[in-house]
């Protein structure tokens, strides 16, 4: 069975909108026609469908092929010729009194009693009032879906934008954990198969997983709880390195969101007498996750200027993904390298 496409279901719709707003109106104009005179003259039938039509030409045809296309002038010189040809025809028709096409005791032919001369300023009024009318629905119309499509293209553009920083981001922690396990390999370590299995728990949440808009805040941790452990594979001595995670894991947030600052602590967190210092604190409260990271600021961290590549990603994922909803500030001193983050997040 066909499915209607979303454009021509929107074009039903419109349809639609517009029958029934104008049944309702020709009803209510009628139902106070025929309460004032008893009957619904023919001046009800030729006024209303003039409305109807003018409001149409206006909205189908004037407006998008002259005033959408910046052609001002020309639309006002139109407008105001088929505003003027159309009041005249009006006045002119006005001035003979129409009987209802059905007279109550038989059709009269002679259906037409001259009337007094003078202009009729009501017809007119009213005219004008669905033209502007035509017009500030089609120009609110046009703005919706311009503002639509804006918000579209943004919404695109900060997809692609967080794309292209994952793919850098992916290949940077990639890279680090290989060179933590080539360490482990180097010397000959029995944990280096332990490695290997871990890493690819890492990369199974990373391709399978991490894809995905939203993941839970459990599953997030459990990734950082892994990347951890392989690191501490690699110390020679980790009792410098302190963990403390708790509160209530019910809420989703970004994948691979926080990753970065926990990778730099254990890049740079360890001095050149193989001194290992990081704190790593993971909490919530109330709806807000806290990050506190604290590392040792190493000799290396300050030569080498594809550090901060990690670091530069995720402050531009969390300004995308998080405006106005996070903190983060980082201390960077010539001993210490702190990081302290806060995001609210959803259940």
């Amino acid at each position: 069975m066909k499915t209607l496409s979303p454009l021509l279901k929107k074009t039903n719709t419109t349809i639609i909108v517009h029958c029934l707003i104008w049944i309702f109106f020709l009803v209510i104009t009628a139902i106070q026609s025929y309460a004032r005179f008893s009957i619904i003259p023919n001046e009800f039938y030729i006024l209303n469908f003039t409305f109807i039509a003018v409001f149409y030409l206006n909205y189908l045809v004037l407006i998008p092929y002259f005033l959408l296309n910046k052609k001002i002038i020309l639309y006002l010189i139109i407008s105001l010729g088929i505003i003027f040809s159309i009041i005249f025809m009006m006045q002119y028709f006005l001035r003979f009194s129409l009987k209802p096409p059905f007279a109550q005791e038989g059709f009269n032919t002679n259906f037409r009693r001259p009337r007094d001369h003078n202009f009729n300023l009501r017809p007119s009024i009213l005219l004008l009032m669905f033209f502007a009318l035509s017009t500030c629905t089609k120009l609110v119309a046009e703005w919706y879906k311009s503002e639509k499509e804006r918000t579209l293209v943004a919404s695109q553009k900060v997809n692609s934008e967080l794309s292209f920083l994952k793919a850098q981001l992916n290949p940077h922690f990639l890279f680090n954990t290989l060179n933590s396990i080539y360490s482990l390999a180097n010397k000959k370590s029995d944990d280096t198969t332990v490695a290997i299995v871990t890493l690819s728990e890492l990369m199974r949440y990373m391709i399978y997983e991490a894809n995905e808009e939203f993941i839970s805040l459990e599953k997030e941790i459990e990734y950082i709880k892994n990347y951890i452990s392989l690191q501490l594979l690699r110390l020679k001595d980790s009792s410098g390195v302190k963990i403390n995670i708790h509160g209530n894991l019910n809420y989703k947030i970004e994948p691979l969101l926080l990753i970065s600052f926990i990778e730099n602590a254990f890049k740079y967190g360890t001095d050149y007498k193989g001194k290992t210092d990081i704190t790593i604190k993971i909490y919530t409260n109330n709806d807000q996750l806290n990050l506190e990271v604290y590392n040792l600021a190493s000799l290396q961290n300050t030569l080498n200027k594809d550090s901060g590549i990690g670091l530069e990603n995720i402050q531009n994922r969390l300004n995308l993904l998080y405006p106005n909803t996070h903190t983060l500030e980082i201390t960077n001193t010539k001993k210490s390298f702190e990081v302290n983050l806060k995001i609210n997040l959803k259940k």
